[in-house]
């Protein structure tokens, strides 16, 4: 049983503080811990823009999705044709799911929590010319046995990270965040590449990469089944608990960025061009705790990292459980742990330049959704609405996909932001006024409802 009695229709204190730091722990993931601080040391003097647009869509989004989802009831692409919602309900649960965000966690769980405590000549093996780590294979293997364990007896996994793990996730957080403050600070280098220009705009940008805001459109659904177990059928109830825990979960985030941010920007001197937020990660805790300091953070890392992934393997396994029943939910855990397997060994820096063109392309829809869901009510004619809101986001964010592939557009030139590859936003918001303004002596009825 979690959490006590299942009959009651309401949480104590406690239980809703536990479905926050669930929630909490389910979207600090591998991102989470590597992008604030390479971000903060490429942006040096212009850390704080470039950490403020990290925020509002590592934060504030997946915070609103939360919320959309609850004032949807979990039916945030309810509104748009069956076939459509569909198609972007798998790519959703595919990105953040076997293709991306799962072999993520467990390229940074090694990276960070693993191969530091290895000698410098790790073994390789190579195949069809492809070159292997052994010690990662092995390591990841380890990983997803891990992750498959916790994924098939969710009922342990919501009270081991809800009452467990994340405690302990959140007080090795916090030591880390109070060395930061208390540690003698260091004059702050200038910005390096796009973040001398662009350092907010880059920083919104790079908030993509965490996933969270797709993370919350699933995550959103599993939270209001978990209060179905426990006896909140209300939906204004539901939209109460899972309010308080996206807010309990965006305070914990907000802090570990903050404090990851001021980490990297603070981090000068380094004997070389780190690559990633993980080696900077590793070089501050080792010059400032030594050995016993990467044991600590090898623990947050491989905490933070497996619950993440067995949060989001779990919620992959039921979808494609519900919307393709001929595997059981078992088997669906079994083939995306092979599948994760797998696609870990191309590499954590390889996975991310895979993955952001496509980011480019689905967060600005993601985004759309979430804006849509809040204003639905006052759309003249939904359906409509939603279709041509998504419709124009798809279109412009393509040209942003196809601008982070190098390919130059400069017919597109006059339009805002174009340059720096957020492109899709001033179409959108334009179309989102035109919809807020057609009413409904448009005779568009076909449309009102669906």
């Amino acid at each position: 049983m979690i959490w006590g009695c299942v009959n009651t229709n309401k949480l104590s204190y406690r239980d809703t503080l536990a479905l926050g730091f669930m929630t909490f722990a389910f979207f600090l993931g591998a991102g989470n811990l590597i992008f604030p601080p390479f971000i903060g040391f490429l942006a040096g003097k212009n850390m704080m823009l470039a950490m403020f647009g990290f925020l509002l869509t590592g934060v504030g989004l997946p915070l609103l999705a939360l919320i959309a989802v609850a004032k949807s009831n979990g039916q945030v692409l309810g509104l748009l044709p069956k076939s459509i919602s569909t198609l972007l309900s798998f790519l959703i649960f595919i990105i953040i799911g076997p293709a991306f965000a799962i072999p993520r966690t467990a390229l940074v769980a090694y990276d960070i929590g693993f191969s530091p405590f290895l000698d410098e000549h790790v073994p390789e093996w190579s195949y069809w010319e492809i070159h292997f780590n052994l010690a990662q294979c092995l390591y990841t293997f380890v990983f997803f046995i891990a992750v498959l364990f916790f994924a098939l007896s969710p009922g342990k996994l919501i009270d081991t990270i809800g009452k467990i793990l994340t405690p302990i996730l959140i007080i090795l957080l916090l030591g880390l965040a109070i060395s930061v403050i208390a540690l003698p600070s260091i004059p702050l280098a200038s910005a390096q590449g796009i973040y001398q220009l662009n350092p907010f705009t880059s920083g919104i940008l790079q908030g993509y990469n965490t996933m969270d805001a797709l993370g919350a459109l699933v995550f959103g659904i599993l939270l209001i089944d978990v209060l179905r177990q426990k006896g909140i059928n209300k939906k204004s109830m539901q939209t109460y608990y899972l309010v308080r825990a996206a807010l309990i979960a965006a305070m914990g985030l907000a802090f570990v960025y903050i404090a990851l941010f001021y980490l990297g920007a603070s981090s000068v001197g380094l004997e070389y061009q780190p690559s990633d937020g993980g080696q900077i990660l590793t070089s501050y805790v080792t010059q400032h705790f030594h050995y016993i300091g990467l044991i600590i953070l090898s623990m947050v890392v491989t905490i933070a990292c497996l619950t993440t992934a067995v949060g989001a393997l779990g919620a992959c396994a039921e979808f494609f459980h519900e919307q393709l029943p001929r595997l059981s939910y078992t088997h669906y855990l079994i083939i995306f742990s092979i599948i994760c397997s797998i696609i870990t060994n191309v590499g954590l820096s390889t996975l991310i330049t895979l993955s952001e063109p496509i980011l480019r392309i689905i967060y600005p829809i993601a985004i759309t959704i979430i804006i849509a869901t809040f204003l639905t009510s006052q759309f003249a004619f939904p359906v409509l609405s939603h279709c041509l809101i998504v419709g124009v986001a798809f279109i412009f964010s393509c040209l942003d996909a196809l601008a982070q592939l190098g390919v130059v557009l400069p017919f597109l030139s006059f339009i805002p932001l174009q340059s720096q590859q957020m492109t899709w936003l001033l179409p959108t918001v334009l179309i989102i006024i035109i919809c807020l303004l057609i009413k409904k002596k448009c005779n568009l009825n076909f449309f009102s409802k669906k």
